[in-house]
């Protein structure tokens, strides 16, 4: 028994393992005191240089904002390489001798090391902001129109390059029409400011002309070729240092970044880093005919020095700066290039992902400030406690109705929980507080697969078989069920992340580790655990209580009433989203008015949030802000519109003794543009279009149709009620509204794959018979998902409020509904489909009928399952 788990075991226990080490450390550290504890050899030394950095940082006036820059100054002053003397072991690239950029290397290196790998988001502990404005001298002659979309652009070019994956969380907002606004959670810039450098970077690539005849050093001053300026290029010499040359690049661009496709940092020969570049094929048929005119530049080089290794050059430029001036021979096609310089590989993977995404619009840093969780103390409080309780009600319904196969899937749930957060950390996922609600929902819908499983065995063990029989066999009839179900899930999670942004691409990253790390803890960790408790003789019996007993509800029969019913409600909710239009949105999707206030007396968030409740305003934020070098606190405030200033006098008369006076107002764009907005529905409807066609190749067409319609009721079903009930949509409900996407679909393909088994083991009951008894046998299934999903969301939508109070909400009718349409909509439009003819459904099950009569024969013994 040991032997054939040997390897499950050993893979569960190196994949905790690794998730575990992916989480460590949980929390920030202090730099000074973890780079102390870091130090390798003359420690004595290091901390003479540490107590120095001290010195400078705490002068009157400063020498340094931070011990970390003081640090780095002080090293990079004297040459002192830190890696060598004082961190022999920590490895940094072996092409790398400049000492400046080894020792900014090590440091930043350090810094992220002292992070906690799981960074909380800005509305449970801030982080830092920063305005950029744009360069009125580039857009003065714009009309409104082109300035709004060159703004808008910036916007989402700048979302990009911070959020790649999308799980990041940052705040990326117009404030005004000539500013952006950027929170970044998990981030601060008192050690070390320069992490805003790479997101404000215009990153304006041009290739330009280097004079083939005319060197500075040998130009007399003042004689600098017409159509020419003096650029530095700067190569490391052999002993590390900087060696800079002066060259003649030419003033006007031969060609521009517009036409690079991808960039990407790779390593030459050598051991350097380098980005290499693609074109299109526009920029390709260019780039080939600037490089024919610089190799003919060549050859009338090499005629006129008598050198026949002589190169005309071509500069590579970005934002101004010459990284590389490659000498070109002979004429270059097939659309590439490359940038070579004295990279860093942190530097080159930067410098390609500001390529990949370069704004066409200056920008500069108007402000920097941090900023404080925009969630209350006791909203948060209230928040852990409702994580707490959904997790607890979750695991005692488990326990309750499956005794020790229940416990024993509590310990699977909680290693997949683990592996989640693991894999969250390895990707550099960001925690707010609806992450973490979804996370807790996706853990109580997980259960299913485990929950699918049990009732397996429980009904081999109807039939008589042995518990090691009915434990092989109830996996193995569970299988293609949990399968089906996950990749037709992950088909969503896939389209998420190819067509999506920010918030919806993240949700698919998140989406599709869940997936993964549920498959992987029902199959293998839960089948382990099972496997050594039947066969180890540790449990003689699974005592589980039976739900529902035995059921023979006729759903068919009621189908089309209730099927009608159903799209009334939908048409209803339909209209009303329609009736309402914009009104549906809150300020996440369509702006609204920020008021900056400064203050005598500190309100706690908690206080603005009552005063706004008591005034009748929803959809209120709050947090503090400190400008970075500035001690003074400013409260900032965001409504929708034209509702800040009725909430400023609401405050200032409801806490008189506070002094708030108002310092600043501005409008502020969307946090969740038209374009996450669209990406999330073409994503919903490209994911329909490819269940359809999986569900026809795995099962038949029928399914297929009856699934997508079954989805699409759902989906607007819940929105309908949502609205209904006179919520407003905010950046939360993207997420809700793609996770009842996942749960409809996996429950419904759980009932078709239970159809599709019956139709094989009963070759001559009509379709109505089959479909009506897969969903009794599946019944008890359904609403034991439901449940344990609903509890954990009735205990946030009870205890929490805001944002997870309308996320809880949404699932809470997502369940309900999800559950009623497997029952009266999947079913009965797969039934209507073939006209109720068996034959017809069957067209396409090529394969030839199983009868599984005695399924693990070979292990004796039969008992009959005890039931409370």
């Amino acid at each position: 028994m040991l032997k054939r788990n040997l390897w499950k075991l050993v893979l569960s226990s190196l994949i905790l393992l690794w998730a575990v080490l992916s989480l460590v450390p949980l929390q920030d550290r202090e730099f000074t005191e973890f780079i102390v504890d870091k130090v390798e050899t003359r420690q004595t030394e290091f901390l003479a240089l540490l107590e120095e950095a001290r010195g400078r940082y705490n002068a009157e006036p400063r020498q340094a904002p931070s011990v970390f820059v003081a640090l780095r100054d002080i090293a990079n002053e004297r040459k002192i390489d830190l890696a060598e003397q004082f961190f022999p072991r920590i490895p940094l690239e072996s092409s790398l001798r400049n000492v400046t950029k080894r020792n900014n290397l090590l440091l930043e290196h350090l810094l992220a090391e002292s992070k906690g790998r799981l960074q909380l988001g800005l509305d449970l502990r801030g982080g830092v902001a920063f305005t950029l404005e744009v360069d009125e001298t580039a857009v003065a002659n714009l009309p409104d129109y082109e300035r709004e979309e060159k703004l808008g652009k910036a916007i989402e070019i700048i979302g990009d390059r911070i959020n790649g994956l999308g799980v990041a969380e940052p705040i990326v907002r117009a404030v005004g029409s000539n500013r952006i606004e950027v929170q970044l959670p998990g981030v601060n810039t008192r050690d070390n400011p320069d992490v805003l450098d790479a997101v404000k970077k215009p990153a304006r690539l041009d290739f330009r002309l280097v004079h083939p005849f005319a060197d500075p050093a040998t130009t007399p001053p003042g004689e600098i070729p017409i159509g020419y300026e003096i650029k530095t290029i700067e190569n490391e010499g052999r002993n590390g240092q900087i060696v800079v040359t002066e060259i003649f690049v030419k003033r006007t661009w031969e060609m521009t970044g517009e036409t690079v496709t991808r960039a990407y940092a790779t390593m030459d020969e050598m051991g350097r880093y380098q980005i290499n570049l693609e074109f299109n094929s526009e920029g390709a048929r260019r780039f080939a005919e600037v490089t024919r005119d610089i190799a003919r530049q060549s050859r009338e080089l090499q005629q006129r020095t008598g050198n026949p290794n002589s190169r005309a050059q071509l500069a590579i430029v970005l934002d101004g700066r010459v990284y590389s001036a490659p000498g070109v021979a002979e004429e270059i096609g097939g659309g590439r290039a490359q940038i070579t310089g004295q990279f860093t590989q942190r530097e080159a993977v930067e410098l390609a992902n500001v390529l990949n995404n370069p704004l066409d619009l200056p920008l500069r840093i108007q402000e920097q400030y941090e900023v404080g969780p925009t969630l209350a103390a006791e909203s948060i409080a209230s928040g852990k406690l409702a994580f707490m309780i959904g997790l607890a009600c979750t695991a005692v319904f488990m326990v309750v109705c499956y005794t020790s196969a229940g416990f024993l899937a509590v310990v699977s749930m909680a290693i997949n929980l683990v592996i989640i957060l693991g894999a969250l950390a390895s990707v550099g996922a960001t925690l707010t507080m609806p992450g973490i609600a979804a996370l807790v929902l996706t853990i109580g819908m997980a259960v299913d697969s485990n929950i699918l499983i049990f009732e397996r065995i429980r009904e081999e063990r109807k039939l008589g078989k042995s518990l090691p029989a009915a434990l092989e066999s109830g996996f193995e009839k569970a299988f293609s069920a949990i399968l089906d179900g996950n990749l037709t899930t992950l088909i969503t999670a896939a389209i998420m992340i190819y067509l999506g942004t920010g918030p919806v691409k993240g949700f698919g990253v998140t989406l599709a580790i869940g997936i993964f790390s549920t498959i992987f803890a029902a199959l293998v960790v839960s089948r382990v655990f099972l496997s050594i408790a039947v066969h180890g003789g540790f449990a003689k019996s699974m005592r589980m209580v039976n739900i529902l007993g035995t059921t023979s509800f006729d759903f068919l029969r009621h189908a089309r009433s209730a099927f009608i019913v159903s799209w009334v409600i939908v048409a209803v909710g339909v209209g009303t989203v329609i009736y309402k239009g914009e009104a549906i949105y809150g300020k996440d999707f369509t702006g609204g008015d920020q008021v900056t206030l400064s203050f005598e007396k500190r309100l706690d968030i908690a206080d603005v949030n009552r005063v706004a409740a008591n005034s009748g305003l929803t959809d209120v934020s709050a947090g503090y802000s400190q400008e970075i070098g500035s001690d003074v606190e400013l409260l900032r405030i965001s409504t929708k519109f034209d509702q800040a200033a009725g909430l400023v006098t609401a405050l200032q008369a409801a806490h008189p003794d506070a002094g708030l006076k108002v310092v600043g107002e501005s409008r502020v764009g969307p946090t969740v543009g038209a374009e996450i907005r669209d990406n999330a529905l073409w994503a919903i409807f490209w994911s329909l279009v490819l269940i359809l066609v999986y569900i026809a190749f795995r099962f038949e067409v029928g399914y297929g149709v009856g699934a997508v319609v079954c989805t699409i009721h759902d989906v607007l079903m819940t929105i309908g009620i949502f609205v209904l009930l006179d919520r407003q949509f905010n950046a939360a409900m993207v997420g809700a509204i793609l996770l009842i996407v996942g749960y409809s679909i996996n429950d419904t393909i759980i009932v078709f794959d239970r159809i599709r088994e019956e139709l094989k083991l009963d070759p001559h009951t009509k379709l109505a018979a089959v479909i009506n008894r897969s969903l009794n046998l599946t019944l008890a299934r359904t609403l034991a998902t439901s449940g344990t999903t609903l509890l954990t969301a009735i205990a946030l939508a009870a205890v929490a409020g805001g944002e997870i109070n309308d996320l809880a909400v949404t699932l809470i009718i997502g369940v309900v509904v999800g559950t009623f349409s497997s029952l009266f909509i999947a079913c009965p439009v797969f039934y209507w489909w073939h006209k109720g003819d068996r034959d017809s459904a069957e067209k396409s099950h090529d394969t030839k009928p199983v009868y599984d009569w005695d399924v693990g024969a070979k292990v004796s013994g039969a008992k009959p399952i005890e039931n409370k």
